[in-house]
């Protein structure tokens, strides 16, 4: 055997009373291959990493049969401390990492359990820090870090010791795109130049499938398509942007990459029905035809097809309902934002973009009055909920469903149809009777959102809402939040998906070190952005595969300037 090789045997497991998470899985995994697993919320995925290192069992109780062997080891005799120098390991939250309050030291921790000499130390260390973009925040406490840059410093120490084996849980999922980029490039050159086997698990198929070698799907515990990524992604629901376009086109082949799709473009060449958007980002057409003309909508961009008949545009912003005005925050002697202005108003999405440690989650916790500004005011007319960047600390209940009663009763109000509602409405009516902490991440996100979205506040106030959530899940949330802002109701989200804020977002902000670098409609912010939605990249100016399909379908249809 390999070192780096990770064998299945008949494995199974289920949590003690709870349902069975891995099923009867007999596979193998190849030293240096790159594997990305992929899944619905609670399909196993997470449950299925952990049996590498031996978190399954040993930490875990529950009903365990079968073996794992990684590197010659079998984890039925090795524990996780065990297998330590041969198996890094990502949880899906990152806070679980962290044993010591000062990052640099925490990174090091791994190295010296494992016995390396202080000059190797120090040397790896600086590597992952500088591979990381992490530096700056070495002699920073991780309760001090945003929820990117915490992700991001686990992931350093993972990476540290150089393993045979990475295993990582959602390691993107509260990244900034060019963090995103910075994680997935360590990982690729570890895998590059060391041949270290990594096994991924990632809802954001974009930002993982041009890592794969391969993709396995679980559903129920269970394997049920394995093969190369280009094969087995494309019919997911979770499919890359520009491989659901390549369908709406009629390509022959499924791109998984932009730069693929930008290269399928050019060998069949820019449809006639579409538009042109002169100046913004991507805007040459890979064809060397100009196509149509758009009209213009007085921002430089074409006037896009929208939604068709069945999807109106919303209705214009009503009155403000909060309005902030010179929001500065300090923790301790660290300014945080600085005189921030922004009005929120009836019936709008607002996105706000931002790389980690921006300032994101304290404007939304300032905005919803969690958070005392250092000077400023915030004015709200009306009631304004929020939903944390960790659902766990809004989860007390016993069930799912009377986590979300519980809101109403603490409101003094009892609404089972509420109740109802919202379980239909997030996908949770499955999971009504279950205990909210047994729940994956993705799925605690969702519950998190529904106990706070039953009390119908006006104002929804939501801190990177789809962690952890996938793309059937993903959708149901959108229609919720778009439903909420056709009643005349406000949702302010900070997000890291640029493709969400293209689908949803009325308006896009974008913070930079706690200032308002940018506002403004959704479209002209993002095509002005580097990280612009993979549509936009290939076939600009349409944001969506949405909008891409309804172009082709009536040219002639058209959506109201600056809306996706």
């Amino acid at each position: 055997m390999t070192i780096g090789d990770v064998f299945w045997s008949g494995v199974g497991f289920a949590y003690p009373d709870g349902p069975t998470a891995v099923d009867g899985l007999t596979l193998s995994v190849e030293a240096g291959e790159v594997v990305l697993v992929v899944g619905q919320s609670g399909s196993g995925k997470s449950t299925f990493l952990r049996t590498v290192n031996g978190l399954v069992p040993h930490s875990s109780g529950g009903r365990f049969r079968g073996e794992v062997i990684v590197s010659g080891r079998s984890t039925s005799h090795h524990r996780p401390r065990d297998l330590a120098d041969v198996v890094g390991f990502v949880h899906q939250v990152p806070e679980a990492h962290f044993v010591v309050d000062h990052v640099e030291h925490d990174i090091a921790f791994a190295l010296e359990n494992l016995g390396f000499d202080a000059t190797t130390m120090r040397r790896r260390v600086e590597e992952v820090l500088d591979a990381l973009a992490v530096a700056h925040l070495r002699h920073r406490s991780p309760a001090t870090l945003s929820g990117g840059e915490r992700q991001r410093c686990a992931i350093a120490g993972a990476l540290v010791a150089a393993p045979a084996v990475l295993v990582l849980d959602e390691p993107t999922s509260m990244l900034d795109p060019q963090g995103a980029d910075d994680v997935l490039n360590a990982v690729r050159r570890l895998n590059d130049d060391l041949g270290t086997t990594v096994i991924m698990a990632e809802h954001r198929l974009e930002r993982a499938a041009p890592l794969a070698d391969r993709a396995m799907v679980l559903e129920s515990g269970r394997v049920t398509s394995d093969g190369t990524p280009s094969l087995v992604l494309p019919p997911l629901p979770g499919a890359p942007p520009v491989t659901r376009l390549a369908a709406v086109l009629g390509w022959p082949e499924a791109p998984l990459t932009v730069r693929d799709a930008r290269r399928a473009l050019r060998s069949a060449g820019r449809p006639t029905w579409a538009a042109s958007a002169p100046g913004s980002i991507g805007s040459t057409d890979p064809s060397g035809s100009s196509g149509s003309s758009g009209s213009s909508d007085g921002t430089g961009l074409a006037r896009l097809p929208g939604s068709g008949p069945d999807s109106p545009s919303p209705p214009a912003p009503g009155e403000v309902v909060v309005r902030v005005r010179g929001l500065s925050v300090s923790h301790g002697p660290r300014p945080v934002l600085h005189n921030v202005d922004l009005d929120l108003h009836r019936g709008e999405i607002v996105a706000v973009l931002g790389r980690n440690g921006a300032g994101k989650t304290t404007l939304l916790r300032a905005t919803a009055g969690a958070l005392k500004p250092t000077s400023g005011s915030v004015e709200a007319t009306v009631p304004v909920a929020h939903v944390p960047q960790e659902p766990d600390s809004l989860l007390a209940a016993d069930t799912v469903a009377d986590e979300i009663a519980t809101t109403l009763r603490l409101l003094r109000r009892r609404d089972p149809a509420a109740v109802q509602h919202w379980l239909q409405a997030l996908r949770l009516e499955d999971l009504a009777h279950r205990h909210p902490r047994s729940l994956s991440v993705g799925q605690r996100q969702r519950v998190a959102i529904a106990a706070v979205a039953v009390g119908d506040a006006p104002v929804l106030v939501l801190d990177e809402p789809t962690r952890g959530i996938d793309a059937p899940s993903l959708d149901a949330l959108e229609a919720a939040l778009v439903q909420h802002r056709d009643r005349g109701g406000t949702v302010l989200v900070a997000t890291h998906d640029v493709e969400l804020a293209a689908r949803v977002a009325t308006r896009v902000i974008v913070l930079g070190d706690g200032e308002m670098v940018a506002e403004g409609p959704a479209r002209t912010v993002l095509a002005g952005s580097l990280f612009a939605p993979q549509v936009l990249r290939v076939l600009p100016p349409y944001l969506t595969v949405a909008e891409v399909a309804a172009a082709r379908a009536n040219p002639s249809v058209q959506p109201a300037p600056g809306r996706p």
